[in-house]
């Protein structure tokens, strides 16, 4: 498929999709949210996850939990 067929990608999500992506509940993304573990910005009323800062965040944690196994 051509990237010219496939549609704009999205720079950020709402939270159900945040959390789908995540594979966690809403209320986790949430309590996350409000406790400023997880990225986030708030526009009006919205809270936007920017999906460049949630995979950087997965990348952050993955390698924290990779070099808990090692060390």
């Amino acid at each position: 498929v051509s990237p010219m067929t496939q549609g704009p990608t999205a720079l950020s999500l709402r939270p159900r999709e945040a959390a789908k992506m995540l594979g966690i509940s809403e209320r986790t993304l949430y309590s996350w949210t409000r406790d400023r573990i997880i990225p986030s910005a708030k526009i009006g009323r919205t809270v936007l996850y920017s999906v460049d800062h949630l995979r950087a965040w997965l990348d952050q944690q993955a390698g924290a939990s990779a070099a808990e196994r090692v060390g």
